[in-house]
């Protein structure tokens, strides 16, 4: 992922605080709330689990997973989970507010960190639904936009 990519992902995520993370269990795909950590963008998303959780034993059988965001725009990253036991980096990551939610503390056995290293990522600002409108309108009729009178929607002030 470029520099630029990443500090644009940043950008549009920085104030998300919940985040739909899915991975693939027997049945099929599972999404599920969870707290966004932050920290500096790089390339990798961080997550406090507990090793007695579904997501944990799904990931060690499949690690593609979708990390989705919902906030001012829209951001669907693609990438692969990995299971981080690291006490300094569980210790780096932890707050009080992971306190309260998992009623427990860092250096408990059962926490863990879901490493997400970003592969692939999507994202639709707020405002350029039009766009992706007029673009599926494009392919699912097969006419341009400026046949659907829809092309003069396409400009739009950001």
């Amino acid at each position: 992922m470029k520099q630029e990519e990443m500090e644009t992902l940043r950008d549009l995520i920085k104030d998300v605080d919940t985040a739909m993370l899915t991975t693939v269990s027997d049945e099929g795909l599972v999404s599920r709330p969870m707290k966004t950590q932050e920290v500096e963008f790089d390339g990798d998303l961080w997550f406090f689990t507990k090793k007695e959780t579904d997501k944990y034993k799904e990931i060690l059988h499949n690690k593609d997973v979708n990390v989705a965001y919902a906030g001012k725009s829209y951001v669907s990253v693609r990438g692969r989970a990995e299971i981080v036991e690291d006490m300094a980096k569980k210790k780096e990551l932890w707050s009080e507010a992971y306190e309260k939610i998992m009623q427990t503390t860092y250096d408990d056995p059962d926490v863990i960190l879901i490493k997400v290293k970003a592969e692939a990522a999507e994202y639709w600002e707020s405002g350029s639904l039009i766009k992706n409108i007029a673009f599926m309108y494009k392919r699912m009729t097969g006419k341009d936009a400026e046949s659907a009178e829809i092309n003069e929607t396409l400009e739009l002030d950001k």
